[in-house]
């Protein structure tokens, strides 16, 4: 007899149908499993016999073949054991075959049939929502995520013997309350804690508020990494899609994910990170950090101590928004919509600039420069110089506290939301050119600063654009439908060094 039924694969991080087909025909008693299966689906015959046996059912001592389609596509991974099992008890009459074609069905199985924690029920659960399904079957402690997808009816069963009770029509057992949860334990740290560095304070609201990338540079100790990890608490809450999309990607990495994330991811990797690491891939490929930090931060301290080759795999997902990762003859497209905050010394021993405080070579201070190149940082928005605090600013109020700045940045994303409507960007640091050309209208005086750095050469033409986009974030949090001088003037002192200044305003 011939049984069917509906599962997914994780392709990278979006799901794709496979349907599970089992034949069972007399002859010699063996066990085949065919479709582009990696070695974890082949060696599910083991788990989904001992599983049978162990649930009290019997397993056919016939010609069993299992037909993972479409074929072309490869499966990885061991969460189709639970929809092989199934599908073994509807060709041997033990079940409906009929009843289990409505239900989709994703969970890898225990030797004792019990259903393990199976990484990826929310993609499965948005493939079955898109597919037309209604019904789903996951393992319990995936349930509240796969619960996520509104229109879908989640069996959250612990065990083969359930999910086999849920397709006679028994009731579906309780689904777990779904409760929100951040990525971050405990308080945020808040602005409040900084003294002096109003540039810098004010660099963090500009990209919090356009989501722009950011370089602080500085000697240690001067705050750079405290500024940076204070971001988080400044950023505007994530629409639910948003929150969706965070959640699923967190799903496929293997992450406990026990409900919605709420919390904007901050991913903060050591700098010995490889480029696979960083920007996603392996065998199988999986995201890396820029796909774990989508919708979030990704914060690089001691950016120069990083591989070079590791910086520049991340110069097409900076520009993209995503990254295409081919393996085997096997393209992925992972998601890397994120902020890139990073800090960095001036030079090997942090203190150039600071008097007879370095004692860096020329030949150091080269090849220290050489490992952040000018593609890269032509990329980056913002590139902010942070100095030790004057004693006495260390000793006066805060500039200004995570609370008012987190008010001032969801007022300006709101602008440019209204503003972006229909467009593929939701925040001024998204902008292509075309939506620049559109959305960026400076007046006189402004346009005469923009021409002047460009002809001096100080802007590169995608320098240009950032600076405008930058501009115009300055512009959202001032609340000015058109951006003025001062707002050009602030962009280009974020973004260039001293000396270009002094020509500009020469």
């Amino acid at each position: 007899m011939l049984a069917r039924v509906a599962t997914f694969a994780i392709d990278g991080v979006d799901p794709r149908l496979v349907w599970v087909e089992v034949d069972i025909r007399s002859g010699l008693p063996t066990f085949t499993i065919v479709g582009l299966g990696d070695a974890a689906v082949r060696e599910s015959r083991d788990r989904v016999r001992a599983a049978i046996q162990n649930s009290g059912f019997a397993f056919p001592q016939m010609r069993i073949t299992a037909n993972l389609a479409p074929a072309f596509l490869r499966k990885m991974g061991p969460g189709f054991d639970t929809a092989l099992a199934l599908a073994v008890l509807a060709a041997s009459e033990q079940i409906s075959a009929q009843a289990l074609r409505a239900w989709t069905v994703f969970g890898e199985l225990s030797l004792g049939g019990e259903l393990r924690d199976s990484p990826g029920a929310l993609a499965v659960a948005e493939g079955a929502q898109r597919a037309a399904f209604t019904r789903l079957i996951v393992p319990r402690e995936r349930a509240r995520e796969a619960a996520l997808v509104r229109g879908l009816k989640v069996a959250a069963v612990s065990s083969l013997i359930e999910a086999a009770e849920v397709v006679r029509g028994a009731a579906l057992p309780p689904l777990p309350v779904a409760r929100p949860l951040s990525l971050g334990t405990g308080a945020q740290p808040d602005l409040a804690d900084v003294r002096g560095h109003v540039m810098p304070v004010l660099a963090l609201q500009i990209a919090a508020a356009g989501s722009h990338n950011l370089l602080f540079e500085g000697p240690p100790g001067t705050g750079k990494t405290m500024l940076a990890r204070r971001l988080p608490s400044i950023l505007p809450a994530m629409s639910r899609g948003e929150a969706i999309e965070v959640t699923r990607v967190h799903s496929v990495a293997g992450l406990h994910a026990d409900g919605l994330i709420t919390g904007r991811p901050f991913r903060a990797p050591h700098h010995s990170i490889s480029p696979s690491g960083l920007v996603g891939g392996g065998n199988p490929p999986k995201p890396g950090e820029a796909t774990l930090a989508n919708h979030g931060v990704l914060f690089l301290d001691e950016l120069s101590e990083f591989q070079r080759g590791s910086l520049e795999a991340l110069r097409q997902p900076l520009e993209d928004g995503c990254v295409a990762i081919v393996r085997g003859q096997r393209a992925l497209t992972f998601p890397t919509r994120f902020m890139l905050v990073a800090a960095t010394n001036p030079c090997p021993c942090g203190f150039a600039g600071m008097g007879d405080g370095c004692g860096c070579g020329e030949a150091e201070l080269r090849r220290y420069r050489r490992k952040l190149s000018g593609p890269l940082l032509d990329r980056i928005d913002l590139l902010v110089a942070v100095g030790r605090p004057h004693e006495r600013e260390l000793r006066s109020p805060p500039v200004t506290d995570s609370a008012a700045a987190r008010t001032g940045v969801a007022e300006a994303r709101e602008r440019q939301r209204h503003r972006l409507t229909g467009s593929a960007a939701r925040a001024n640091g998204e902008m292509d050119s075309r939506e620049v050309a559109r959305h960026v209208r400076l007046d006189d005086d402004a346009e005469k600063v923009v021409a002047r750095a460009y002809v001096l050469g100080a802007l590169s033409a995608r320098g240009r654009h950032r600076v405008l986009r930058v501009a115009r974030t300055i512009a959202d949090l001032k609340g000015h439908e058109k951006v003025r001088r001062a707002d050009v003037m602030t962009a280009l002192s974020l973004r260039q060094r001293a000396a270009i200044e002094e020509a500009l305003v020469a």
